[in-house]
C-alpha cells in the first residue's frame, strides 16, 4: 500500500468511527479528499485487494483488518531495549481478548472494591459466560439480586462467598442467592481521557 493509500485509509477509519457507516461512492470523494469518482473506485479496489474493505451487496464494508492495529515489538517496563525493525503484525482487540464473541460481554466497573486486583473505576471488564469457574476466579455475579465483580471463594463449610480486592470492604456472603454470570477474562483501561 502506498503512503497516500494509508492516508486515505486513515480518513475512512475516522469517518467510520464517527458514523459507523460509509457514504455513497460519490460522497467518498469528499471523505477521502479525492477529486473524481474514478480515483475513489481505484482506491477502493486497492483497499479491497489489501484486505481492508470488501464489497457487500454493491456497497463497501470494513473487514476485520480494517479495525486491526499494528502490534509492534514488545516494550520493556524495566530498562529500555533496542527498537525492533521487524514488520509489525496487525491485531484487533477482539482477536486478543475474545475467544468466543457469542459468549462474551463487557461491563463498565463502578467503585474501587477490586483495585488491588488491578480493576479500577471506569475500566471495562471482559466477561466470558457459560465457562466453568473455580474458587479464586474473578467473576461477575448476581448476589441477592445485585450485580457485582469480585473474587469467588469457598469457605470452610463448602459455601461460596465473594471476596473484594480492597481491605476497606468486607467479604460478601449471600443471604439468599448467588449466580455467577461469567468469569472476567480481561480488563481494558483507558489511561488518558
Amino acid at each position: 500500500m502506498t503512503e497516500h493509500d494509508e492516508k486515505h485509509l486513515a480518513k475512512l477509519r475516522a469517518h467510520w468511527k464517527r458514523h459507523a457507516a460509509f457514504p455513497s461512492m460519490a460522497k467518498l470523494c469528499d471523505t477521502v479528499g479525492l477529486s473524481s469518482t474514478s480515483s475513489v473506485f481505484a482506491l477502493v479496489g486497492r483497499l479491497v485487494d489489501a484486505g481492508y474493505l470488501e464489497r457487500v451487496d454493491g456497497r463497501i464494508a470494513p473487514t476485520r483488518k480494517f479495525f486491526a492495529r499494528p502490534l509492534l515489538s514488545p516494550v520493556r517496563a524495566g530498562q529500555p531495549q533496542p527498537a525492533s525493525q521487524e514488520e509489525p503484525e496487525v491485531l484487533t482487540i477482539d482477536d486478543y481478548l475474545i475467544d468466543d464473541p457469542n459468549r462474551t460481554s463487557l461491563h463498565k466497573v463502578r467503585g474501587d472494591s477490586m483495585k488491588d486486583a488491578g480493576i479500577f473505576e471506569g475500566d471495562l471488564v471482559v466477561v466470558e459466560h457459560n465457562t466453568p469457574v473455580k474458587p479464586g476466579d474473578t467473576v461477575v455475579t448476581c448476589v441477592d439480586d445485585e450485580l457485582t465483580v469480585k473474587t469467588l471463594q469457598l469457605d470452610g463449610a463448602g459455601k461460596f462467598f465473594l471476596q473484594p480486592a480492597n481491605s476497606a470492604y468486607p467479604p460478601i456472603f449471600p443471604r439468599t442467592s448467588l449466580e455467577v454470570m461469567g468469569i472476567v477474562i480481561g480488563v481494558v483501561r483507558k489511561t488518558r481521557r
